[in-house]
């Protein structure tokens, strides 16, 4: 039995926490957060959100480990995705911090001023903005103009091999079709088009290993690094447009290790680099420039994931960004839009929240601008 073919499968726990959609989205996003979900520990969350998704009949519902897809199927023209991750980054480690768990209030009054705690920005605002679209989609007896499909995964915050989104294109891309994506990650109300690409390289330098007290009996693989460094320090980066954003390019070094003891001179010197490219790009082409920079040095590329064009001249996107009323920006970051990139449908990044918070042990949100997200995407679902 294949996946597309397998039963709509269901893991829930008999710990599920009930959340009301029909609440206040601030309140909503208080609920989330207050579900501890450090990746890998999703599946509490996982299950609250799928017996609040199980709650509206309009919705078919699959779900894959930590996963779900929530679909209308009313038969309209358009298909627009809607996804975010469950997931967060580990606790603060600093005594008293605010971003953690549970969630609390500036103002001490539930639902007004500044909420603070662990998913906050990144990314529960979001999901309870897609959980109060999909509660709100058919209220009164109305129906939305497009159809909607909403995706919940896990393991985003991790490395790429067990991010649950790529789980289900695997296993079940034949529901993931859409004409356009957006993907609640914080933006701070504005859409963010596309995103850059990543790329994790290892420049490394050979030596001969001898006694420091001796140094001139071998050669010093630290000291030879030293021409990498330079290359890299000099370096200035791009701001390349790519469809009318332009994203700004960064090439540095992010680590650098070798030598075994305080009296040996180093034989082996590592320099690990981390190259953030413009979607002009593709991998292979990132890779042959920082190639072509490090000249004479032996480079091995370790990781990358391709980054995703704005592709806001698609109809949607572009009634979308109207609708939405401020001026699109790049993505400067990766995030997950460069997966719905690859399976051919456009898409953006659109969530409440400074994402210059996110994973901070302040991390918080304005009730408010959870409000206006889920005001902005449903006057234009309904539109």
């Amino acid at each position: 039995m294949t996946a597309e073919t397998a039963p709509e499968s269901s893991t829930l726990g008999s710990k599920s926490v009930p959340l009301d959609l029909s609440q206040d989205v601030a309140l909503l996003t208080a609920a989330l957060m207050d579900i501890n979900s450090v990746s890998g520990n999703e599946t509490e969350l996982a299950d609250a959100v799928e017996t609040a998704l199980r709650g509206i009949p309009e919705l078919r519902v699959v779900r894959d480990g930590d996963s779900l897809i929530a679909r209308t199927e009313l038969g309209r023209r358009e298909r627009v995705i809607l996804a975010g991750h469950l997931d967060t980054v580990p606790l603060p480690a600093t005594a008293g911090a605010r971003g953690t768990v549970p969630s609390s209030w500036d103002s001490g009054v539930p639902g007004e001023g500044i909420l603070y705690g662990r998913g906050a920005t990144d990314m529960k605002g979001g999901v309870g903005v897609q959980l109060a679209l999909a509660a709100a989609m058919f209220d009164g007896g109305a129906a939305p103009e497009r159809d909607v499909t909403f995706v919940f995964y896990d393991h985003e915050e991790v490395e790429a091999v067990k991010s649950g989104l790529g789980r289900l294109v695997r296993n079940h891309g034949g529901l993931l079709g859409g004409d356009f994506a957006i993907l609640l990650e914080p933006t701070d109300g504005t859409v963010e088009g596309g995103c850059n690409g990543t790329m994790r390289l290892e420049a490394t330098t050979l030596g001969e290993a001898a006694h420091s007290a001796r140094a001139w009996m071998g050669s010093n693989a630290i000291h030879s690094a030293a021409p990498i460094l330079a290359r890299l320090a000099a370096y200035e980066p791009q701001t390349v447009n790519v469809d009318g954003l332009g994203y700004r390019e960064s090439l540095n070094a992010v680590k650098i290790h070798g030598g075994t003891a305080g009296n040996v001179i180093p034989d082996r010197c590592v320099v690990v680099i981390n190259y953030r490219f413009a979607p002009d790009k593709s991998p292979d082409q990132a890779e042959a420039h920082v190639r072509e920079l490090l000249e004479g040095f032996d480079v091995v590329r370790t990781d990358s994931a391709a980054g995703a064009r704005p592709g806001l001249n698609h109809p949607a996107a572009a009634s979308f960004v109207a609708a939405v009323g401020a001026e699109p920006k790049p993505k400067y970051g990766w995030t997950d839009v460069a997966r719905f990139s690859e399976l051919g449908i456009p898409a953006v990044n659109f969530g409440p929240g400074d994402p210059l918070l996110a994973h901070k042990d302040n991390e918080h949100v304005d009730a408010d601008a959870i409000r206006e997200c889920l005001r902005a995407l449903r006057s234009w679902l309904t539109a």
